[in-house]
């Protein structure tokens, strides 16, 4: 297990205000490379906050596809390397398989630099439907969650440079939230921590403080939940994405204020009006 690593760090600056010039002190957050490695191959490695390994493993290999259960895990190793975090992670006998002969598939493309993807064919591959569920929310519900969220971000309240991923389920409120420099490791790292817990993805939403692009509706649809709501706004690919998976993708969430761009069934909203 990796030593652990401090999420941040206190640096000195001159910050100018109206008043003037001074010296002053700020906290700010690390980053390190991690490297997810299967049977012993690096398969891919993001710059990430040093913290929640096990999550943030459980949780690529999730969301990637890599696996499609947690058991289909034998062990997760996390190695401090020094310069990174190296995290190895042991597949059972049919799903690294399975691994081996997607890195066969995939070699020698070119890498399109997309979360630790291999190939443009990866890249846009398609989701999961999640159309089945039953959740609906009322617009209390969406307001609700980001403010909840703004209270379960520590790093964020220290640093005011990290993103947040959280997973609302009406009547009580976010059940667990997760923090990252980068808005899809917070994703990652809450899948796996949801995994780990046994917690139904299709019995809540997730509600991110990024904006939307189109590898946070796969991660979020890789989890089940068929609600995402963000306080930034979507690509348009993250929207069509949405909307082909049966999604609903509520974005712009600021005050009480927010825009349902898919599915707006599952939010109660009261009279539809035209915004010109």
């Amino acid at each position: 297990m990796a030593a652990r690593r401090k999420a941040t760090t206190q640096i000195s600056r001159l910050a100018r205000r109206a008043g003037g010039t001074a010296a002053a002190n700020r906290m700010v957050p690390e980053e390190t490379p991690v490297a997810f490695s299967y049977a012993g191959t690096t398969h891919a490695v993001m710059m990430a906050s040093p913290a929640d390994f096990e999550d943030f493993a459980l949780g690529f290999s999730l969301t990637e596809g890599i696996v499609g259960d947690p058991k289909e895990i034998e062990a997760i190793e996390v190695e401090d390397l020094g310069a990174g975090i190296d995290i190895q992670i042991k597949l059972k006998d049919k799903a690294n398989t399975r691994f081996q002969a997607r890195r066969r598939r995939l070699a020698g493309p070119v890498g399109c630099g997309l979360c630790g993807i291999e190939s443009i064919e990866e890249a846009m591959r398609s989701v999961d439907a999640v159309g089945s569920s039953k959740l609906t929310l009322e617009a209390e519900d969406v307001t609700r969650s980001v403010r909840l969220l703004s209270k379960l971000q520590p790093l964020h309240t220290e640093t005011g440079a990290v993103h947040a991923a959280g997973f609302y389920v009406p009547g009580k409120g976010v059940v667990m939230a997760r923090e990252d420099v980068g808005r899809h490791n917070a994703l990652d790292k809450l899948a796996g921590a949801l995994a780990k817990a046994g917690i139904d993805g299709a019995s809540g939403a997730v509600v991110v403080t990024s904006r939307v692009s189109v590898e946070m509706v796969q991660k979020t649809a890789a989890i089940g939940a068929p609600i995402i709501m963000a306080v930034s706004a979507p690509t348009a690919l993250a929207i069509r994405t949405a909307e082909a998976a049966g999604m609903t993708l509520v974005a712009l969430v600021r005050g009480d204020d927010f825009d349902i761009f898919t599915h707006p069934d599952r939010v109660a909203c009261g009279v539809a009006k035209h915004v010109a």
